[in-house]
């Protein structure tokens, strides 16, 4: 059955766009509205996210992850941006979502900026709309998912436009309830935390997926400048 993606309607000023795409996204077929990028935040808008999302952050992790890609379903417990540096194991230029799953707590480590030499440094993100890939939500670490955006979701680099630093952090953070049920894709080396959450290939694509145990759930796309697919 063909994904149904839609227009992300909570998006703000979006003048530039996710990686090189026009400001109205691209049609995928007959049937499907076009996808946007989601937009940056105004200009006037507060340049740090919500410190308080950080509250509850741990230095205490479990170690059930295996060294592999998959799937991490569980409960935001805290997100850490790159200006909370009060929180055990902060990161200049990550996001960290802490997320408890097993009666424990793991790091998911989100790029939102570039540490590609010579490259355009802002991270380029699309959000849309679709069922969860990889069986329905269920609290653990599954590495039998995979993900790719161009054909498990029907999203192409013309659907993303970039974001600053704090401006994706907070657009990011917004989005994200505390306690709210999130799933993950992401690469591990085992332990406590993953990474690489966005555009890889292989199948090994990170993404973040809100409501995914609702009728609609949300995906948070990532890629780098250089990357075209």
């Amino acid at each position: 059955m063909p994904i149904r993606l839609r227009l992300d309607e909570r998006a703000l000023l979006a003048p530039l766009l996710f990686a090189a795409c026009g400001s109205g996204g691209t049609a995928l077929g007959p049937d499907a509205p076009a996808v946007r990028a989601d937009a940056a935040v105004r200009a006037d808008a507060p340049r740090v996210a919500d410190a308080s999302k950080a509250a509850q952050c741990t230095g205490q992790f479990g170690s059930a992850l295996t060294s592999s890609f998959g799937r991490l379903d569980g409960k935001v417990l805290a997100i850490v941006a790159p200006a909370d540096q009060q929180c055990p194991r902060p990161n200049g230029d990550h996001l960290i979502l802490e997320v408890t799953m097993g009666g424990a707590s793991y790091r998911m480590v989100v790029n939102v900026q570039s540490d590609r030499a010579g490259a355009d440094v802002r991270v380029q993100v699309a959000e849309v709309s679709a069922p969860l890939a990889g069986g329905a939500f269920a609290d653990g670490w599954h590495t039998d998912a995979t993900l790719d955006y161009a054909t498990t979701l029907a999203v192409h680099a013309d659907a993303f436009a970039p974001l600053e630093l704090e401006a994706l952090v907070r657009n990011v953070s917004d989005k994200i309830a505390i306690g709210a049920p999130i799933s993950v894709y992401a690469t591990s080396s085992g332990g406590d935390s993953a990474h690489l959450v966005h555009r890889n290939g292989n199948g090994h694509d990170g993404a973040i997926v809100l409501d995914p145990t609702g009728a609609a759930p949300r995906w948070l796309l990532f890629r780098f400048v250089d990357q075209t697919f």
